[in-house]
């Protein structure tokens, strides 16, 4: 039975970032993607947790109307250096001032991915933290890695998936995936907890 369900329910990303994608095709899994129209900003108080959880949950209702009868995934990250949010950079030049702001110092990545059932409303959660601790980076380092990498639509400036790693002393965390911006391990329990197994 469990195969029949899986089958007969598909999968949805509620996303149009390629490296989300990229992620769950290494899974193997048939899957569609489409992006969600949601307001990302945070809430007045709201913690980074509470802000990636609540983006998650958004995300993956915000396509009910459009897929109402699919698994639903939604995922949202926010990187934090100590009390400062690390957006995405746009551009070269904040790009390098975030790296440079990081340079020797750690960076939280915290995850969250949601899984919807849009034919019953039943949802759960997860959250993933990743810790990136940074090389002391000088100038001309974070200059020839932003121009090789081009980072600027990547939260903290950089790719952990290309020449990201060369900028890490260190990676504390469960799951590599995470950081790149979906939790798989979490992901796949959460799967089979709605009868949809992987393998």
């Amino acid at each position: 039975m469990s195969t029949i369900k899986s089958i007969s329910k598909q999968l949805v990303l509620a996303s149009s970032s390629p490296y989300r994608q990229a992620l769950l095709k290494k899974l193997h899994l048939n899957f569609s993607a489409a992006s969600p129209d949601i307001d990302e900003t945070a809430l007045s108080g709201e913690s980074p947790i509470d802000l990636a959880k609540r983006l998650a949950v958004l995300k993956s209702h915000a396509l009910i109307e459009h897929f109402p009868d699919h698994l639903i995934i939604g995922s949202d990250q926010v990187a934090m250096l100590g009390e400062k949010q690390l957006h995405k950079p746009g551009t070269p030049e904040k790009a390098f001032e975030h790296l440079k702001e990081a340079s020797g110092k750690q960076v939280d990545f915290f995850t969250s991915v949601c899984l919807l059932d849009s034919a019953t409303g039943q949802y759960v959660t997860e959250m993933d933290r990743c810790t990136v601790y940074f090389r002391e980076l000088t100038d001309s380092q974070i200059t020839r890695y932003i121009e090789l990498d081009e980072p600027y639509n990547c939260a903290a400036s950089f790719k952990s998936e290309a020449m990201g790693i060369v900028l890490f002393k260190k990676i504390e965390g469960d799951d590599p995936n995470a950081l790149i911006g979906l939790p798989l391990i979490r992901l796949i329990r959460m799967l089979e907890a709605f009868d949809y197994p992987v393998l």
